[in-house]
């Protein structure tokens, strides 16, 4: 897609409105890309479930850019992080595969739609203990530091209701003791399920938790898209930096249901009106022709070129065939054989 034109000649202002923009259509490529898994689930065409992040997509997407493979970073999202994904680096081919049970797909469509990751890469799959997904990402750190590899650090994404595990709490322990370059992205999206985080922690706000730890906390609004890619750029920096962890509580809306299947109707009106229930998609595209960094005419040209690359990829991944239990091997997919060029560390 191209960039539309930046008339500030100011070079930083420039950078600005080049990040904002690159963030933004992965937002929109997300955003778009579900709302078609959204139908094809309706339609039958995907088994499972379809969970979106409609409303979680600058959060994610800052933590995702933050990030660069090509260093070795590591990246661990969850079900509401395709935005994350696109920007860490991961093919749409590879979701719409994976969501179609396409055996092309990076998982053999052996697993669950969501589960989804490339270890050569560092995309690290989504586990359902959701507080136990922090020490898979923890331990590559820790492979890293054993084998002398230096410069990498790790992100990792959960919700508030994965905040209230004890694998939450050994995890932040260890990361902490540890002194690992790790960012933890927790997504207080005001519901666990459908349980209301009044239910789920007494503390004020979950950046509290980072004293206790020992750790550096922030606080942010993750409906404001320059916030989340300032926050998450300068983590990334401290985390490099030999600061140890950093815990970045986002606060928003799930503007969805915990699924496709789930109607949502315990998220109250009074919840939507809300500071944090802002549709942070469309406060983007408000900010973005505010601050002159593109006009509508961009915006719909961006959005028609994603529609028709959305498209290209669900398509084409309903003409491959899924898996043959019979030809399978089902040897695990971190073997030699089946690694797609990783090679242990």
């Amino acid at each position: 897609m191209a960039e539309a034109d930046i008339k500030d000649t100011n070079p930083e202002s420039r950078d600005s409105a080049s990040k904002y923009q690159t963030a933004f259509r992965y937002m929109l490529l997300a955003r778009i890309f579900e709302e078609r898994a959204a139908s094809l689930y309706r339609a039958g065409k995907i088994m499972g479930g379809v969970f979106m992040g409609k409303g979680q997509e600058a959060f994610s997407v800052g933590l995702g850019l933050a990030l660069d493979h090509h260093r070795g970073d590591v990246y661990g999202p969850l079900i509401r992080d395709q935005a994350g994904r696109l920007a860490f680096g991961e093919p749409l081919i590879d979701a719409a595969r994976t969501y179609l049970g396409s055996v092309e797909g990076p998982m053999r469509a052996r697993d669950g739609n969501v589960h989804r990751g490339n270890i050569a890469m560092g995309l690290i799959p989504m586990i359902s203990h959701l507080g136990s997904h922090i020490s898979v990402v923890s331990g590559r750190l820790i492979g890293k530091r054993f084998t002398g590899q230096t410069g990498a650090i790790g992100g990792v994404c959960i919700g508030d209701g994965g905040t209230s595990t004890g694998a939450f709490h050994e995890a932040l322990n260890q990361a902490a003791v540890e002194k690992l370059p790790l960012i933890i992205a927790v997504a207080d999206n005001q519901f666990a399920y459908s349980t209301p985080t009044s239910r789920q922690f007494a503390c004020k706000d979950l950046v509290d938790k980072a004293i206790g730890y020992g750790i550096e906390g922030h606080s942010i609004d993750a409906t404001d898209l320059s916030l989340c890619l300032d926050t998450f750029e300068q983590a990334a920096t401290r985390a490099r930096d030999g600061q140890g962890p950093q815990l970045i509580i986002g606060h928003l809306l799930r503007l969805c249901g915990h699924g496709e299947h789930d109607d949502a109707c315990y998220i109250s009106a009074e919840k939507k009106q809300q500071a944090f229930g802002g549709d942070c998609l469309d406060l983007a595209r408000q900010q973005l022709i505010e601050q002159d960094w593109a006009s509508l005419t961009d915006i719909e040209q961006w959005t028609a070129k994603i529609q028709e690359e959305v498209e290209q990829a669900t398509s084409s991944a309903q003409r491959e065939p899924g898996p043959d239990p019979f030809q399978e091997s089902w040897q695990a997919l971190s073997t030699q054989r089946l690694a797609e060029g990783h090679t242990r560390a």
